[in-house]
């Protein structure tokens, strides 16, 4: 679970080392749309006795374009942290409880949650890894919980990622890729796409090269290209490292743009100079959760993870009789990037 070759990967392949176990992936075929499931983890004993834990439930996803409410709850950056105030390596995730234990409380409020990187920033100590699984557990028991790679999962030297750092303390990826599953043609290439209902998710891989002509920018090509919008008009492209943008010029009506790393990691001071296009600036945690009322309304709103109060808030508007008539170069610009 860390990296090979010549590759000395540390502390992942030294003092980080701990024997992760055996770690199991199921398949549920042929559930009924938002259908509500319940299920146990059992084990089969050498005396052949069963034995499992406590039953869990969750909800079947909608079909894609189905028209439902549907509520998604999306960050990055989160972490963990420890509850009795012991302190451990690289321990400067303060947010992450808050946010945790916001989204447990609310669990039957959003259907789907997104985590756009960096996880538990276990950074090559893998006893972290089920130090965060056992955190976020009560959510991913319940909701599907999908993931993206973020710098502090893959980044190493001369591992065929696109930045020459060693922020994963020799992880490369392997222990984000072995403990949570995603729709990806190459495991080893965390870039993927999801159909949720009305919504067309697009997760990149801010660790790999991207440029025109790669196979990641194949990737997002078509995933953005063969979107169905009659059906799925809220196409999220989703991806860790924050996008540049190098133009003066101003779109209006453009792609909506919107950083939600808040998640519960230490937090950088503002810059003392204030640009003009900096309406408010506070100092704190939170996450974005996406309401999709039908096929013409999306609400945003973020949420502060102290207190799971609304902050700011914005709705995409759009005529659905225009997504139905529209062709590919004729849509009105609804897309959000996260």
């Amino acid at each position: 679970m860390v990296c090979f070759h010549f590759h000395p990967g540390e502390p992942a392949r030294t003092v980080g080392w701990r024997d992760p176990g055996f770690i199991h992936t199921a398949f549920m075929r042929d559930l009924w749309p938002n259908k509500e499931y319940t299920y146990k983890i059992g084990h089969e004993l050498s005396d052949g006795t069963m034995v499992s834990g406590k039953p869990y439930t969750f909800r079947a996803p909608p079909t894609p374009g189905q028209n439902s409410l549907q509520r998604i709850i999306v960050f990055g950056d989160m972490g963990k942290a420890e509850r009795d105030g012991s302190n451990e390596f690289a321990n400067y995730q303060p947010g992450s409880l808050n946010t945790t234990d916001t989204l447990v409380k609310d669990l039957d409020n959003y259907d789907i949650v997104f985590h756009i990187g960096d996880m538990p920033y276990a950074n090559g100590y893998l006893s972290q890894w089920d130090q965060f699984t056992a955190q976020v557990a009560p959510i991913s028991a319940r909701k599907p919980y999908m993931v993206a790679s973020g710098n502090h999962e893959r980044d190493w030297p001369n591992t065929g990622g696109f930045f020459d750092v060693k922020d994963s303390g020799g992880e490369c990826g392997v222990p984000a890729e072995t403990m949570y599953y995603y729709p990806a043609e190459n495991r080893a290439n965390f870039w993927y796409k999801v159909d949720y209902g009305m919504f067309r998710f697009c997760v990149a891989d801010t660790g790999h090269d991207w440029r025109e002509g790669t196979p990641q920018h194949k990737f997002i090509e078509e995933c953005l290209s063969t979107v169905d919008r009659k059906h799925q008009p809220w196409l999220i492209f989703a991806a860790h490292r924050v996008l540049g943008y190098s133009s003066n010029a101003c779109t209006m009506n453009g792609t909506i743009f919107v950083v939600a790393g808040g998640g519960g990691s230490h937090l950088s001071s503002y810059t003392t100079a204030i640009p003009r296009w900096s309406v408010f600036r506070d100092q704190d945690y939170g996450f974005v959760k996406l309401t999709a009322f039908n096929h013409s309304s999306l609400l945003f709103e973020y949420k502060k993870s102290s207190d799971g109060n609304v902050y700011d808030s914005f709705t995409v508007d759009r005529d659905y009789r225009n997504v139905l008539s529209c062709v590919h170069d004729s849509c009105f610009p609804t897309t959000l990037a996260l």
